[in-house]
C-alpha cells in the first residue's frame, strides 16, 4: 500500500478540482435569472418576507400565507437579502454554503473514523457527492431541500456517535456529538416537516432491528433530554404559525404531508400542481441524480486491485463493528427510495438525503483500490465534465435568453413605461415576474379579463407567442411589439380611440 504521503500527493488532482468547481459554482451564482417555479417561488417568498418585516409566517402573495413548507431555508434567503441586496447572488448564496458545510460534516466524519485509509474515504466522499448532478445543482438553486440534508446528516452522525465506543455506556461518558441528533431532527422539522423524522427514523430503524440493538438504543441515548431539545427547535414556529394563520396545521400535516405523497395529481396544491409520476419512479430518478457515478464506476471494477490492509481484521468485534456500519448507510441510502415508491408526487430532489450516505459507501469501496492514481484521476474527472456539463447548460440558455423567467420582460418594461402603465401576464403570474418587479406586476386569468382590462386603458403586456395567438383580432390591432424578451415578449396596447 502507498504511503501518506504520496496519497496526499495523489489526491492534490481531486482537491484541486473540487476547489475550481466550488469557485466557479460561487462566482456565477448571480449571473443568472432565478427560473419558474421553484427558485422564483421561494426567492419570491423571502422578498415578501423581507418586504413585509414579517418572520413568522412566509407568505405567497400580499393576503395569501404560504402553508407549503416550514420557513428555514426562507429565513436563510431574507437574512442573504438583508446582507446582499436583492439580488440572484443572495438569494442562491445560503444553499452554496449549506452545500459546502454538509460536505465539511461528511468530510469531518468519515476522517475521524478508525483505519488507514481514513483521511483518503472522506476526500472520496465529498468528490463524490460534490460531483452528482443532483448535488451540483443543488448546491446553486434556491429550493429547501439542502436545508433538510443538513438537517437529516447532523442526526444520522449524532445517532451513530452513541455506537463509537460499545464501552461507553454512561451519560457521562456519552459523546457529545450524540446531542446532533436531536438538533438534526429540530433542523429538519424547521426545513421540511416531518418527512426529516422519516427519513432519519426509517433507516435507524431497519439498522436496530437488522443489528439486533434495540436495547443499546434505548440505553445509550438521552430520549427525554433529547426529544425536548428538537421539540424546543422546532414548536414555538409551529405554534405561531398556526396562531397567526388558522388552518396550518391542517393543509400542512395532512394536506402536504398524507395526500401529497398518496394521492396521485393531488388537486388540494394550494401553490401549483402536484406532480404526478409512476410509483417506483424515484428509484430511476436517484440513478439519475447520481451522475456521472452510475456511468462511471462500473468502469473502476475493471481490474480492480485491492490494496493490503496492514491492519488485523480477523477479530470478531471488528468485523461485528464493520457489518453494523455497513448496515446503516445501506438503510440510510435507501430510505428515499423506499419510502417515496409508492408516492405518486415526487421530484428528483427527494433523493438529496442518500447523497451523503451513497458517497460514503462508494468512497470506502474506491479507497481499497491501489490505483490510487487512476482512481484520482476517474473521480476528478467525473467531477469536471459534471461541472462542465451543466455550466454549458446554462450558457446556452443565457445567449439564447432562453430561461424560464420574466426578468427580461420586467427590465423592459421598467425602461419603456414613462406613464405608470402597468405589466400585466396573462394566466397565473410567474413567481419571477412578482420578484423581479417587486410585486408590482399583475395577472389577468383570462384573454376577456385582458380585454376588459384594456378597454379604456393602455398597458404593457408579457406574452409567450401562444397567447399572442389566442388574442382576439380586435387586441392585436392595437399591439405593438416592444421587445423579444425570452420566455415571454413585451408588448405595448395602446389606449383605444
Amino acid at each position: 500500500m502507498m504511503s501518506d504521503g504520496k496519497h496526499t500527493g495523489n489526491s492534490r488532482i481531486v482537491w484541486a478540482t473540487l476547489a475550481i468547481v466550488a469557485l466557479g459554482r460561487l462566482l456565477t451564482l448571480g449571473l443568472y435569472p432565478l427560473t419558474d417555479t421553484t427558485e422564483a417561488r421561494y426567492a419570491e417568498v423571502a422578498r415578501k418576507m423581507v418586504e413585509l418585516n414579517d418572520w413568522i409566517t412566509p407568505w405567497y402573495d400580499y393576503g395569501v400565507p404560504f402553508w407549503a413548507k416550514p420557513p428555514l431555508s426562507t429565513w436563510l434567503t431574507a437574512i442573504s437579502f438583508k446582507l446582499f441586496g436583492i439580488n440572484e447572488f443572495a438569494a442562491r448564496l445560503p444553499y452554496f454554503l449549506l452545500a459546502v458545510l454538509i460536505a465539511w460534516l461528511v468530510w469531518d466524519w468519515v476522517a475521524r473514523s478508525a483505519g488507514p485509509r481514513a483521511k483518503r474515504e472522506a476526500m472520496l466522499t465529498v468528490a463524490l457527492m460534490s460531483g452528482t448532478m443532483l448535488y451540483l445543482v443543488a448546491s446553486a438553486a434556491v429550493m429547501t431541500d439542502l436545508a433538510l440534508v443538513l438537517g437529516t446528516t447532523l442526526a444520522m452522525r449524532g445517532f451513530w456517535a452513541a455506537f463509537k465506543e460499545s464501552d461507553k455506556e454512561s451519560e457521562s461518558s456519552r459523546p457529545k456529538e450524540v446531542w446532533l441528533l436531536f438538533i438534526g431532527l429540530g433542523i429538519g422539522m424547521l426545513a421540511k416537516g416531518p418527512i426529516a423524522l422519516v427519513l432519519s427514523g426509517l433507516p435507524i430503524g431497519i439498522w436496530v432491528l437488522a443489528s439486533g440493538n434495540l436495547f443499546t438504543v434505548w440505553k445509550r441515548l438521552p430520549w427525554i433530554k433529547g426529544t425536548l431539545l428538537t421539540i424546543a427547535i422546532a414548536l414555538p414556529w409551529y405554534w405561531l404559525a398556526e396562531m397567526r394563520t388558522p388552518g396550518f396545521w391542517e393543509y400542512f400535516f395532512i394536506g402536504e404531508h398524507w395526500k401529497r405523497f398518496t394521492v396521485t395529481g393531488w388537486a388540494g396544491d394550494k401553490y401549483g400542481t402536484a406532480h404526478a409520476t409512476t410509483r417506483g419512479a424515484i428509484w430511476l430518478l436517484a440513478l439519475a441524480a447520481c451522475l456521472p457515478w452510475t456511468l462511471l464506476l462500473p468502469f473502476m471494477a475493471i481490474g480492480r486491485k485491492i490494496a493490503k490492509n496492514p491492519q488485523i481484521q480477523a477479530d470478531a468485534p471488528a468485523s461485528k463493528a464493520k457489518r453494523d456500519w455497513l448496515i446503516y448507510l445501506l438503510a440510510w441510502g435507501a430510505a428515499p427510495c423506499l419510502f417515496f415508491t409508492m408516492s405518486g408526487n415526487i421530484l428528483w430532489t427527494y433523493v438529496l438525503p442518500a447523497l451523503p450516505t451513497l458517497a460514503i459507501l462508494v468512497a470506502g469501496w474506491l479507497a481499497l483500490d491501489s490505483r490510487h492514481r487512476s482512481v484520482d484521476a476517474v473521480v476528478a474527472s467525473g467531477v469536471l465534465i459534471m461541472a462542465l456539463l451543466i455550466a454549458s447548460f446554462f450558457i446556452k440558455e443565457q445567449v439564447a435568453d432562453s430561461w424560464k423567467s420574466a426578468k427580461t420582460a420586467v427590465a423592459e418594461h421598467r425602461v419603456r413605461a414613462t406613464q405608470q402603465q402597468p405589466l400585466l401576464f396573462v394566466g397565473d403570474l410567474p413567481y419571477s415576474a412578482s420578484f423581479y418587479s417587486q410585486g408590482k406586476a399583475k395577472a389577468v386569468l383570462t384573454h376577456a379579463d385582458l380585454s376588459a382590462r384594456l378597454a379604456n386603458a393602455s398597458a404593457f403586456v408579457a406574452l409567450t407567442p401562444a397567447q399572442v395567438l389566442a388574442l382576439t383580432p380586435e387586441l392585436k390591432a392595437r399591439l405593438r411589439l416592444e421587445a423579444k424578451s425570452g420566455a415571454y415578449d413585451l408588448f405595448f396596447f395602446k389606449r383605444p380611440p
